[in-house]
């Protein structure tokens, strides 16, 4: 198992995030809420270590 590179950076309320070839994705989070370009789903943060997720495909 190899090292990977991961890389974020936050202005505001978008993230960028960027792996070892470059621009990977980005994410909006609002609150509780998050939403991310490559898995294309919205998140919600609950309480505690759980969160709920819907994937654009199958809704």
């Amino acid at each position: 198992m190899g090292l990977m590179f991961r890389k974020r950076k936050k202005y505001g309320p978008i993230i960028l995030n960027f792996t070892e070839n470059g621009f990977s994705s980005w994410s909006i989070k609002i609150g509780r809420w998050s939403w991310n370009s490559k898995a294309r789903a919205h998140r919600v943060d609950l309480p505690g270590p759980l969160s709920w997720k819907q994937d654009k495909a199958r809704s």
